[in-house]
């Protein structure tokens, strides 16, 4: 954001790039009051409960500088979505909280743009928020609707279950190197899998679908395996992953083993959808895939909690236990506070 500040005011702002788009939307009949008063008022479904997930976007912690527009508004509600979509629920609405440097027009046009193209992609309709001078900032608190005790939870895994994953891993993990030059990737490659960095697609109907399937799910955001243990420590169990299992792009498989092994074990910000199901739900969740024109792939199985701390234990293509020293890289996940 380099230009000028424009001769706009906070209201003049909400009026022009946010009030005028969110009226536009696709109407929802859980909205029973939307953006312009003091709050809004969601109605839901009879026998339905609201499932509310908030994410924050910080510019140089969560995107780079200069980021276009119009894809991180489109990335600030999808990474929302995910969220929603994990534990199976229905986007309703969603509020945005936007701190801005300066008021630049251009800028806000872009952002907006892609923030309702999301929005109107997803039938979830903006429905309140607030702005204020500050360093770039995004913040979007999202609202879905679940039937009441149909939502997926993380402490439902049990032993003997499978684990999947959806779509491909470590696709935006490679990007970011390729921007930051940590790794050389010719410009064909790029552009097929750029996408996956700015603009994920939320897995929202596998989630829906997924009720009644999965016995604990979450997106993906931190890395798979460091998201993972949010599942093992909730559900009170450990899990055997092999590693050579882990579906990876054919431009990631161009990688160093290490490196293909690193980004897709622990990238992040993949936003696919990482599942435990009873193993007699294998033929369902194989049409299911069919279905949603989604490949699902079976990377391992939860097993006993041997110690008071849930683990992981990752079998290398040859069959064999990697040993602790060389998992440690694989088990981290980012850190939102890490320098």
């Amino acid at each position: 954001m380099h230009s000028p500040s424009d001769p706009l005011g906070e209201f003049d702002l909400i009026q022009r790039f946010f009030k005028t788009g969110a009226q536009a939307l696709k109407s929802n009949s859980s909205i029973a009051l939307g953006i312009g008063d003091d709050c809004a008022l969601l109605r839901p479904t009879a026998g339905q409960e609201i499932a509310i997930t908030s994410d924050m976007l910080v510019e140089g912690r969560h995107f780079l500088s200069g980021a276009n527009p119009e894809l991180l508004g489109r990335k600030a509600l999808a990474v929302n979505l995910s969220d929603l979509a994990a534990m199976g629920a229905n986007p309703l609405g969603f509020t945005l909280a936007l701190a801005l440097p300066k008021v630049d027009s251009a800028w806000l046009e872009g952002f907006s743009k892609g923030l309702f193209s999301m929005a109107n992609e997803y039938s979830c309709s903006l429905i309140g928020g607030d702005t204020t001078a500050g360093p770039l900032n995004i913040c979007i608190t999202a609202f879905g609707s679940i039937p009441i005790g149909k939502a997926i939870q993380r402490k439902g895994a049990k032993v003997g279950e499978d684990i999947w994953v959806s779509g491909e891993l470590g696709d935006a993990r490679l990007t970011l190197a390729a921007l930051r030059h940590e790794v050389l990737l010719p410009d064909l490659d790029l552009k097929q899998i750029e996408h996956r960095m700015h603009q994920p697609t939320p897995r929202v109907e596998l989630g829906i679908q997924l009720r009644g399937i999965a016995s604990a799910a979450l997106d993906i955001s931190d890395g798979l395996l460091g998201d993972l243990k949010h599942i093992l420590k909730e559900s009170q169990v450990d899990a055997q992953i092999f590693l050579d299992l882990l579906p990876k792009s054919a431009i990631l498989r161009k990688q160093s083993e290490a490196l293909q092994n690193e980004f897709a074990a622990c990238g992040g910000d993949d936003y696919e959808i990482c599942f435990i199901a009873p193993s007699d739900q294998r033929n369902v969740i194989e049409k299911l895939s069919s279905t949603l024109h989604l490949p699902f792939t079976r990377i391992g199985q939860i097993t006993v909690m041997k110690n008071t701390e849930a683990s992981i234990v990752l079998v290398s293509a040859d069959g064999k236990r990697m040993s602790d020293s060389d998992t440690k890289i694989l088990l981290k996940s980012f850190d939102h506070f890490a320098s």
